[in-house]
């Protein structure tokens, strides 16, 4: 099951599309949905969770927490709407683009991706744009 919460001004619209994409990525990596939550949120309650769990004291687009078992995933993804909002206009790409990328960064972490050395974030760069690009809506 998904679930998304909204602690930040951000409300999506129909959360059915977010949650059978999430879905098709799993499957596309073979792995199988359990309990996934996305939290969007501030910066503020962001860096708190930062600062709290992880002695970091930055701000960040997004802190994953993993409760996956085997090839079954869960966890609680927390996204900083506000830096997606910033990296969006950094990067030159539209909201809706900068989190999609964001969302899928999160599962894929779940999944085990990384993205601490300079190959592991190509190679999450990679898999981020094929999973942003099976987003869409059937007619």
């Amino acid at each position: 099951m998904i679930e998304f919460h909204f602690k930040s001004d951000l409300i999506l619209n129909n959360t059915a599309n977010y949650s059978d994409w999430i879905t098709r990525i799993l499957e596309s990596e073979d792995y199988t949905l359990g309990q996934l939550d996305y939290i969007f949120c501030t910066d503020d309650y962001l860096l708190e969770l930062n600062k709290q769990y992880l002695n970091h004291d930055t701000l960040t687009d997004i802190i994953t927490f993993d409760y996956s078992n085997g090839s079954t995933i869960s966890g609680d993804v927390f996204i900083s709407t506000e830096r997606v909002s910033e990296n969006a206009n950094k990067y030159g790409v539209d909201f809706e683009n900068e989190l999609l990328r964001v969302m899928s960064h999160g599962v894929l972490h779940l999944m085990g991706y990384g993205d601490k050395t300079d190959s592991e974030v190509k190679w999450m760069r990679e898999k981020e744009e094929e999973k942003i690009k099976m987003f869409h809506v059937e007619p």
